[in-house]
């Protein structure tokens, strides 16, 4: 499940232009949600990825907390913070191992962003999953949970998509593709390969590339385990023919 061990050096190409900096990222997030928590408030980030989520979060002066189940997701993350002359608590653990690393009912809001949930194994996994990150929640508290529209990754079946422009990150190129091994049913496992192919100045082609573990689900399905972990839906743009949406649920206290 860590998984982006090869990506985790040019997960910049991965990332949106719109989230590239710390600031960014916690500005496509934050919003109504973040607003209204009280100073210092308490919020872990799961699956931060390279840390411009959390790193921004902690920028705007709350006490952060990131977590991710890749050694190198963690590390970027904590040089990002201190780039950034921000403190944050960075820590490799997976979904099921936070619950040995933090308190229950210790934070005010838990991000889990980028499509994440889908990497946990199966139903049970993501029950896992949502039950270790409800636990942390203070009552009241809100996940907040970004995800692809599963419903239309699989309709589109097996295929490459190779991204339509260069992308441009520190002043060099890549072209990004991804290559969707979709099963026959949505229980099995599906596989998502990565190539980042980065062009050099004298023309040559530097690729990296990592094989990850899918397991998709519906959106009822997501629905009903928010439910049987106490939390309840507070918002949604779930949309069926949208290709992401992006969730809150809250806590029951």
């Amino acid at each position: 499940m860590a998984g982006y061990g090869a990506l985790s050096d040019v997960y910049e190409w991965l990332i949106g232009d719109d989230k590239l900096t710390p600031a960014d990222a916690a500005a496509a997030y934050y919003g109504d949600v973040v607003d209204s928590l009280p100073p210092n408030a308490r919020v872990l980030d799961c699956a931060c990825g390279t840390g411009q989520l959390a790193v921004g979060l902690a920028d705007l002066g709350l006490n952060v907390t990131a977590t991710d189940a890749s050694d190198q997701m963690v590390r970027r993350t904590a040089k990002l913070a201190g780039d950034h002359g921000v403190s944050l608590r960075a820590l490799r653990a997976s979904w099921d191992e936070l619950p040995g690393h933090l308190e229950d009912s210790t934070f005010d809001l838990v991000f889990c962003v980028g499509n994440s949930l889908g990497h946990a194994e199966g139903a049970a996994g993501r029950q896992t999953a949502l039950e270790a990150m409800s636990r942390l929640l203070k009552p009241g508290g809100r996940l907040v949970l970004s995800s692809r529209n599963w419903e239309l990754v699989r309709s589109a079946g097996s295929r490459v998509d190779v991204r339509d422009r260069l992308i441009r990150r520190n002043d060099r190129d890549a072209v990004i593709s991804y290559y969707w091994q979709i099963a026959e049913e949505w229980e099995q496992e599906h596989f998502l390969e990565i190539v980042v192919a980065q062009l050099g100045p004298d023309g040559s082609v530097r690729a990296s590339s990592e094989r990850l573990s899918i397991w998709p689900y519906r959106y009822d399905d997501l629905l009903a385990h928010l439910q049987t972990v106490g939390l309840t839906m507070q918002s949604t743009t779930f949309a069926p023919e949208s290709d992401n949406y992006l969730v809150v649920a809250k806590l029951r206290d």
